[in-house]
């Protein structure tokens, strides 16, 4: 009887593979290997036979059985509304007609008749009327706001509609007036924004795309103009529900997933909204982060609390 040549490796996966004559050839990791449930409270389902699965995935784990998929919900949920996390300190920033003019990029004067004009009208931001009233450059103004939130000015240069498009639901792009640009190095995705940083959009899209995310502020035409060709593109479907509360999204989470069943899925919080994204198969994940190829067998969706009007 021939004796049998099995590496350590391929003796330490026995239990996943599969004997070809003389030969023990271990099976792929993804399918030979049992995965371990994600959930903290897990009772040991994870070894019953006849719960044998690999799907859903949620944040990277996997849920064994409808009550630890939905442990793990209500642990993702309570992360993001924040409970125990300390707010940061207020960080008090110079106003942009005094940084500009400490600058010498405009003089009193023509502060002074923006401010003017600003108190006359009662609306919009002193950049606008710098640039109204008093000819400043657009792109003047925009380095002044980089100076006075210590971020770089950066172009629409490279930027490519069809994939920026399924980075984030258009929700945020129209409400939180900022815009996804270009991956950069296949590690750094750069955002846009006209006026201000954001720090709550900057984590949850840095959650979602497993990217390091880079604000930087564009002139108001330059981001205009983008914008406009991004609303036109294709992006992931997007579903957006009103629920009572933390445990209700707990549940409604759950009841998506299992009926979904991802290979992965994600949640974050923007502001006041729960943003769910969903990854049905394996191939609509790219090479750059966790950005889908494709807006097909993907899934977002946005939830928000509160008693409904």
């Amino acid at each position: 009887m021939p004796f049998l040549k099995i590496s350590g490796q391929e003796r330490a996966e026995l239990p996943g593979g599969v004997w070809g004559g003389d030969e023990y050839r271990p099976a792929p990791a993804v399918e030979g290997r049992r995965r371990l449930c994600g959930s903290a409270e897990c009772a040991g389902g994870w070894a019953m036979p006849w719960r044998s699965r690999r799907r859903p995935v949620f944040e990277g784990q996997w849920g064994c059985s409808g009550r630890c998929v939905l442990a793990m919900a209500r642990v993702a949920v309570r992360r993001e509304l924040g409970d125990g996390v300390v707010a940061a300190p207020h960080r008090h920033r110079v106003p942009l007609g005094l940084v500009m003019l400490a600058q010498g990029w405009i003089t009193q004067a023509q502060l002074r008749r923006a401010l003017e004009a600003q108190r006359e009208n009662g609306t919009g931001r002193i950049g606008e009327w710098l640039i109204a009233e008093c000819g400043v450059d657009a792109e003047q103004v925009a380095r002044g706001l980089s100076v006075q939130w210590n971020c770089p000015v950066l172009t629409t240069e490279g930027f490519s509609p069809e994939t920026m498009a399924r980075v984030m639901p258009r929700l945020f792009v129209e409400e939180f007036g900022l815009l996804p640009l270009r991956v950069a190095g296949s590690k750094i995705l750069y955002l846009g924004v006209e006026d201000r940083l954001d720090a709550s959009v900057t984590l949850a899209v840095e959650q979602m795309t497993e990217l390091q995310v880079v604000s930087g502020l564009v002139t108001a035409p330059q981001l205009m103009i983008a914008r406009s060709r991004l609303m036109e593109c294709e992006t992931v479907a997007v579903r957006q529900e009103q629920l009572s509360d933390a445990d209700t999204l707990a549940a409604r989470i759950t009841a998506i997933l299992e009926q979904k069943q991802p290979v992965e899925s994600r949640l974050a919080r923007v502001h006041g909204y729960y943003w769910l994204r969903l990854w049905m198969e394996r191939g609509t994940v790219g090479r750059l982060g966790s950005l889908p190829t494709t807006g097909e067998d993907m899934r977002d969706y946005i939830f928000t609390l509160g008693a409904r009007s």
